[in-house]
């Protein structure tokens, strides 16, 4: 079923790919001072994910389930460090992070998250975050090396991308397969899957359009 759903994304997945924000950071279009915006749009997304998935693993009442949402939170907890070091290297301090003024456009996705975290099963954010990450991960590879090969970043500055695009751990796929199989169990559709994995990857390339906007000033 998850193959069958990043099939039919194939469009999405293929606008996420060639998105104009990762060619104009390979192509160093995009200024100092326009990197600033994938930070502070990070910062806020990620404290939330943060707490989304801990809402979920709060209403999780399968313990395979609670397990597959405790396992993502200390890969985000790590990477929410990280973007930290990513802002002292651009002289960023924490007064800036707190003040930075979001792109509604890319927060649609932090906020679906929030949504799905109280409001949908468990079955449907796994489902949701399987199709997910693997585009997030490949754009965070190209984003890092970007910015190590155009923009003179260190290893050490550019963890962040790092973080999240390295492969997927091989037991993934298998823990998103147990929490999906005990919501069809417990009445959840195929039709709810697929929309919020198709919602969750609509909202990914929204944030990805918002930061390349507000990076550049392109309308």
């Amino acid at each position: 079923m998850i193959e069958q759903i990043r099939s039919e994304l194939e469009p999405v997945e293929a606008q996420l790919r060639d998105h104009p924000y990762l060619r104009a950071l390979e192509q160093n279009e995009i200024t100092r001072d326009g990197l600033n915006v994938i930070v502070g749009e990070q910062h806020i997304t990620i404290e939330s994910d943060l707490r989304s998935l801990a809402a979920m693993v709060a209403r999780c009442d399968h313990p395979r389930s609670r397990r597959f949402f405790l396992g993502i939170l200390p890969g985000e907890d790590a990477a929410f460090g990280a973007l930290h070091d990513l802002a002292t290297a651009l002289g960023l301090d924490e007064p800036w992070l707190l003040a930075y003024e979001p792109t509604p456009e890319a927060q649609a996705y932090a906020h679906y998250v929030a949504w799905l975290a109280h409001y949908a099963s468990p079955a449907e954010m796994a489902a949701a975050l399987a199709v997910n990450f693997p585009a997030w991960g490949a754009n965070c590879g190209r984003v890092g090396d970007a910015l190590r090969d155009k923009y003179g970043l260190t290893e050490h500055a550019t963890a962040f991308f790092t973080l999240f695009s390295g492969p997927t751990p091989s037991e993934f796929d298998e823990d998103v397969r147990r929490v999906i199989d005990n919501g069809l169990l417990h009445g959840i559709g195929e039709a709810q899957l697929k929309r919020a994995a198709r919602l969750l990857q609509s909202y990914e390339l929204m944030f990805w359009d918002g930061v390349h906007r507000a990076s550049t000033g392109i309308l």
